[in-house]
């Protein structure tokens, strides 16, 4: 039975997905491995990589080595065809970045702030957007998209329906944006940005249950399982920062009480910082001060640590993962964390469960999220060039 056209016109572009991920993953690569690797027949492989090397998606590099016969031309995938936007929305600070296709940062910029409105929030958002964008280099796709990462819950339509830490409720980030750059924006949780960002480019790459633990202002979680980022029913997943800790504990901006995050968190430590009279108040003067043999600020460090871990303890015990991830903003306090935080998982997590679990710093520091957020732009943008078809382009499945 022969197939309709419809059908042909789908499986084309199912075979050039097929394609293009083999050489976005693995290149460089010759026609004949693409065809060896994916099962296509040589035929094929070569109409689509013409098609992909008019798209400005690939490109040829010249001679690879013989294996008996004549020499291949190799074949490189265009990561200068267009560039993403990423940015790492915090509540105290806009971390933005340029990346090329395959999601290496070429321009950031980093703007701390501290308790602004929405509007005024937006105002520095949209100028290092844009000044983001004006440092882009010229290339066939231009700007492909935009991604952002937020603190709070963020539904399918990319409504942040709370952000407590921003205190922002039902907000439609996702359209201002759009209306202001015209290109497609993706807007999610910024601890399953971190998860992707891990799972995609860090320390997650060859890991199938990752838990990445997002430490800023406020504590998310990221959780990978059997590959892929759990949601959850309506996708809200990975509040453990706002799990109970201490039944009648301190008050927390989500309206509830004794939060993991009012006890382990960069605002936790900056709450206490307080009394050790310090020139600035922020994590990065704490950890100066440590640093100089402050022995209040290295008592502060542990306490924060032991916290951390009691948290890190519980999700150990729930999930049984492969890899616990401690990313953002907490990450410059490595050095002084690690050891008391490490020390109470040890005696509060389950034997079996911590016996093949690791838990490991970010290796990406604070870029997690925000390359995760352009990864977000760069697998849409992807997934609409190919008309929705993302079979193989999925960021989370393509391995180096």
């Amino acid at each position: 039975m022969v197939k309709n056209t419809g059908d042909q016109y789908l499986v084309k572009k199912i075979n050039k997905s097929i394609v293009l991920d083999l050489i976005r993953s693995k290149s460089p690569l010759s026609r004949a491995q693409i065809s060896e690797v994916s099962g296509l027949n040589k035929g094929t492989v070569s109409s689509l990589v013409n098609e992909l090397m008019e798209e400005k998606l690939v490109y040829e590099i010249g001679l690879g080595k013989s294996s008996g016969g004549r020499r291949p031309i190799m074949l490189l995938f265009n990561q200068s065809a267009g560039f993403a936007v990423g940015v790492d929305l915090g509540v105290n600070y806009i971390l933005t970045v340029l990346t090329d296709l395959n999601g290496t940062v070429v321009q950031e910029e980093f703007i701390p702030y501290s308790n602004l409105s929405f509007q005024e929030i937006l105002i520095l958002l949209k100028s290092s957007i844009t000044k983001i964008i004006e440092h882009a280099p010229n290339s066939p796709y231009g700007i492909i998209g935009i991604g952002v990462g937020v603190p709070g819950i963020v539904d399918e339509k990319g409504i942040i329906l709370f952000a407590p830490n921003l205190n922002w409720k039902e907000t439609d980030l996702k359209s201002i944006l759009y209306e202001e750059f015209h290109v497609p924006v993706t807007i999610d949780n910024e601890a399953n940005t971190g998860a992707l960002g891990e799972k995609r480019y860090g320390a997650g790459r060859d890991i199938s249950n990752l838990i990445y633990v997002s430490i800023g202002i406020g504590i998310g979680v990221g959780i990978i399982l059997n590959n892929e980022l759990f949601r959850g029913t309506s996708g809200y997943s990975g509040e453990i920062g706002h799990s109970v800790i201490e039944m009648n504990g301190r008050k927390c901006s989500c309206g509830n009480r004794g939060c993991w995050e009012m006890y382990a968190s960069e605002q936790a430590l900056l709450e206490e910082a307080k009394r050790l009279n310090l020139s600035k108040l922020d994590l990065e003067t704490v950890v100066q001060a440590a640093d100089q043999g402050s022995p209040e600020a290295i008592t502060l460090f542990s306490e924060i640590g032991e916290y951390i871990g009691v948290g890190i303890a519980n999700i150990m015990n729930t999930f049984n993962p492969d890899l616990i991830l401690i990313g953002n903003r907490m990450t410059m306090a490595e050095k002084w964390i690690s050891n008391p935080m490490r020390r109470v998982v040890e005696s509060r997590a389950l034997p079996y469960h911590r016996k093949d679990a690791q838990i490991r710093f970010s290796s990406l520091s604070i870029y997690s999220a925000v390359r995760g957020a352009a990864s977000l732009a760069i697998n849409e943008f992807f997934s609409q060039s190919q008309s929705n078809v993302s079979i193989g382009l999925n960021f989370l499945s393509s391995q180096s």
